[in-house]
């Protein structure tokens, strides 16, 4: 790999994917060992050199030749480019440059939502920017999602439910207008945060049940599954409260919501 030399890549260091990556580009030889620095713990002269606000929503990377900031997405591409220019060359052609850079915000504005840090809270740390289109597009995604695998899997349950995408949609979206109502005025400000987290619960527990769509589980083998992803979702929804400073009460709302789902659907298909 080809270092990009005198460049300082300015990492969210509580976010364990920016840590992932940002680790990876100096092991794998494409930043050298001083490459990047902790948003947390900049130095002065980088914290001057940076936009301190935007540097929250979009990764900084120093230049200190030039004494410039390249941010985001092409702060990556600059970095990759240095060591593969072809595929710089065609990350940065349209259409591409475009849904790149659509996923890079997508995941950085929802990144404190699918790994929260009980250390966001303080006034240095790296939180970005609430940003409306692309909350509701994360949360639209996992409804889309989790909708479409739940669909599969409760034809397994035993219960005679068929495969019904449009009943696992309206479920879903029950659910968030259900902690909407039932929470916005405990939640407050926190309402879209706890949103996020709860979508990150969803999206969890969709994702324990993918490996159980190609295993061929009788129906009480499938209900003992599904009761174990309900309870690892049940403990994460708790700890993310905790992160959240909020009590128990969006966790008992969760559940009833969810047993009240379960008892319709059993006498409904009786």
């Amino acid at each position: 790999m080809k270092t990009l030399q005198n460049h300082t890549l300015i990492y969210d260091n509580e976010c364990p994917m920016c840590n992932i990556y940002s680790k990876g580009f100096i092991k794998a030889g494409m930043l050298d060992q001083k490459g990047r620095e902790a948003f947390t713990e900049l130095s002065l002269k980088n914290k001057n050199l940076i936009d301190f606000y935007r540097a929250k929503n979009e990764i900084a990377l120093v230049d200190h030749e030039k004494n410039q900031v390249i941010y985001g997405l092409d702060s990556l591409l600059l970095i990759i480019g240095n060591s593969f220019p072809t595929l710089e060359k065609i990350a940065r052609i349209q259409p591409f440059y475009w849904f790149f850079k659509k996923i890079y915000s997508f995941v950085s504005y929802n990144r404190k939502q699918i790994i929260p840090s009980a250390k966001d809270h303080s006034d240095e740390a790296c939180v970005p920017d609430f940003n409306l289109k692309y909350r509701l597009t994360y949360i639209a995604f996992v409804v889309i999602f989790s909708s479409y695998v739940l669909s599969i899997f409760s034809s397994k349950l035993g219960l005679n439910l068929n495969q019904n995408f449009g009943r696992e949609f309206v479920i879903c979206l029950s659910q968030i207008i259900w902690q909407t109502l039932f929470l916005r005025r405990y939640l407050k400000v926190k309402l879209w945060d706890y949103l996020g987290n709860m979508m990150t619960v969803s999206l969890i527990g969709t994702l324990l049940l993918i490996p159980a769509l190609f295993l061929n589980l009788n129906p009480t083998l499938s209900v003992v599954y599904f009761g174990i992803a309900v309870f690892i979702m049940f403990l994460e929804h708790i700890r993310r409260c905790k992160i959240l400073k909020l009590n128990f009460l969006p966790t008992i709302s969760w559940m009833i919501f969810r047993m009240t789902v379960l008892i319709i659907l059993i006498l409904s298909n009786k």
